[in-house]
């Protein structure tokens, strides 16, 4: 039986959480220029070196196109994919169940103000970490935190470089494609612990 369980939430737990279409539309880029202007900035908004308004003031510039408001906050509408949630609710015999994200402020509001991290012990936030997957140092900050080691730990990312360097670590790990697969892939490694 397994100790932990480490859920990413935005393409996992949580759909509709990708803003780059929306803002790319709004602002008549390309994807491409818009993640060419933002890549860089995004990273460090994602570890908390940022704020927000440092990265609109930055992702200005880089475009020369004045943004006003927060554009990440205005486009973000997440939906729990509630199938994924009930296979989470079945985890919860004795296994403690967190959320391993890679997300920004605004975006960690907003989850909270719905409710979405509810169904979590705990909630590790790459922001507040100031750590990102996939650095190995994200894992282990939440293994030391959890009291948990690689081996009793379970990582489900829909991200193959987030999965593969949780598995680098021994972290029994594996890629979310859909709520029937993740129940099928803990079903199997059920089996194979056991």
């Amino acid at each position: 039986m397994f100790q932990l369980y480490i859920f990413d939430i935005g393409g996992v737990v949580s759909r509709n959480t990708n803003v780059a279409p929306e803002i790319s539309a709004y602002l008549e880029f390309d994807s491409a220029k818009l993640i060419e202007y933002a890549r860089d900035d995004f990273e460090a908004l994602t570890t908390g070196a940022i704020s927000v308004e440092e990265f609109t003031r930055r992702f200005s510039l880089k475009s020369g196109r004045p943004i006003e408001g927060d554009l990440l906050d205005r486009f973000f509408h997440p939906e729990l994919d509630l199938d994924v949630v009930a296979t989470i609710a079945t985890l919860k015999n004795g296994a403690r169940i967190v959320a391993g994200t890679n997300t920004i402020t605004p975006h960690y509001q907003i989850h909270l103000q719905k409710g979405d991290y509810e169904i979590f012990d705990a909630v590790y936030a790459s922001h507040l970490m100031g750590l990102a997957k996939p650095d190995p140092a994200f894992y282990t900050y939440i293994l030391d935190q959890e009291g948990c080691s690689p081996e009793q730990a379970v990582f489900i990312d829909d991200l193959p470089d987030n999965v593969e360097a949780a598995g680098n670590l021994g972290i029994h790990s594996f890629v979310f494609t859909d709520a029937d697969r993740l129940k099928k892939d803990l079903a199997a490694l059920k089996r194979f612990t056991n």
